[in-house]
């Protein structure tokens, strides 16, 4: 099975595509943890990259599909994979399948998570995250033991200043206008699914396991 999963930021993606990886036994994508195991392996396209984000500078995308190539050439997504939060855009979407055509993948199934702009604020609003281990926890959902500290490693708590709520506005609107044609597009393939992302993480989880029956 390969899944693509979309939805804006705080609907769960990553959260869900975890569990969901594990669930079906497939491979988790996700564009951020390739980019962060690249910088921190110090490999050609990391350096390179590390370049643009220490410039304050977003990756570009033609680097960001030469790592996406070189985690589709290894063998754990023979079984399947479920691709986290990329595409963003119709550019992004040929790319992939761009990528996936001499290797005869296709997509199976694209759910989009949409969740209302109330509970997303609400949920990225309230977390906190590790400064030393990079931990998430929220000040109601998933509180520390110790107000302000890990429960891992004890170190100190900050929240992320684009998780400000003004900050998150922003972010939303910028996400729904980039996703808008992307939407369209999986949608006239027929394999796009939309399901609500507003209930409890298990509630949804099952929906989408349900998809892939």
């Amino acid at each position: 099975m390969r899944i693509v999963l979309l939805g804006p930021p705080g609907a769960g993606k990553g959260t869900q595509a975890k569990v969901l990886a594990q669930e079906l036994g497939v491979a988790h994508i996700s564009t951020g943890d390739i980019l962060r195991q690249n910088v921190k392996d110090a490999t050609a396209l990391g350096q390179e990259a590390k370049d643009f984000m220490d410039r304050g500078l977003l990756v570009p995308d033609g680097l960001m599909s030469k790592m996406l190539q070189d985690r589709f050439a290894q063998d754990d997504i023979k079984k399947g994979f479920i691709l986290d939060g990329y595409p963003r855009n119709i550019a992004q979407a040929k790319t992939l399948e761009e990528i996936f055509k001499p290797k005869g993948i296709d997509i199976d199934i694209v759910v989009y998570l949409d969740s209302s702009d109330s509970v997303i604020i609400q949920r990225l609003s309230g977390r906190l995250v590790c400064s030393k281990c990079s931990a998430n926890y929220h000040v109601t959902n998933m509180p520390p033991s110790k107000q302000g500290f890990c429960d891992k490693c004890g170190a100190a708590l900050y929240q992320r200043t684009d998780d400000k709520v003004e900050t998150i506005k922003k972010r939303l609107d910028v996400y729904k206008n980039e996703v808008a044609d992307l939407i369209k597009y999986y949608s006239g393939q027929n394999k796009l699914h939309r399901l609500s992302a507003d209930g409890p993480a298990q509630e949804v989880l099952k929906e989408i396991v349900a998809l892939t029956k």
